[in-house]
């Protein structure tokens, strides 16, 4: 069998991962060894920070949700299990920002978990 010589395809990998670990400190951009190291990392550090941003974000709308609440004389958990009786069905985000932004429908959200 004919020996195959893949000098053409390792260079194209190579710059791949050189390219991507640019901006990186020291040997991280030079070596593709340490580059390749530092690119895995990253990219396994991506994945997991995506899944963490979704959770802070859930954090800060419950949380401004609450400080919001408690304006009108009501505590988050009693705001949601008011609004899950009232069948009104604005999930977090959407509360948080009306919470921020325009406090007068807010309000009004409140005074209907507030009757149901």
């Amino acid at each position: 069998m004919s020996r195959v010589k893949g000098g053409v395809v390792t260079r194209r990998r190579h710059k791949k991962i050189l390219k991507m670990t640019k901006g990186q400190w020291g040997t991280k951009h030079r070596l593709f060894r340490r580059a390749n190291e530092a690119m895995m990392k990253s990219q396994w550090y991506a994945y997991r920070d995506r899944r963490n941003r979704r959770r802070d974000l859930r954090r800060l709308w419950i949380t401004r949700i609450n400080a919001a609440a408690r304006l009108s004389g009501l505590s988050y958990s009693r705001l949601m299990h008011g609004l899950k009786t009232a069948n009104v069905e604005l999930d977090r985000k959407i509360l948080a920002d009306l919470a921020v932004r325009d406090p007068q429908t807010f309000a009004s959200i409140v005074e209907l978990a507030k009757q149901a």
